[in-house]
């Protein structure tokens, strides 16, 4: 599974990937995370606000930070 964090690296993006990583930890869930910080690549996704959460390549969030338990939940739904 790959977890996508889109962003040009502010720190509400910074703060998306640390709960990504949390939320992984707690899941157990075999991932990567994988940082997209080249504007016309966040473009590609169709996401106008970042940050931005996909996973394997769908966008499930953006325009807000999400806890490391929402993201565990959409984890357990992928």
């Amino acid at each position: 599974m790959k977890v996508q964090i889109l962003g040009t690296g502010c720190p509400k993006c910074k703060a998306l990937a640390a709960s990504a990583e949390e939320a992984i930890k707690q899941t157990g869930v075999d991932a990567e995370i994988v940082k997209i910080d080249k504007l016309a690549e966040i473009m590609e996704f169709g996401v106008m606000m970042t940050p931005a959460l996909a996973i394997d390549g769908e966008v499930k969030a953006s325009g807000k930070v999400l806890s490391a338990a929402e993201i565990a939940t959409m984890l357990q739904e992928a």
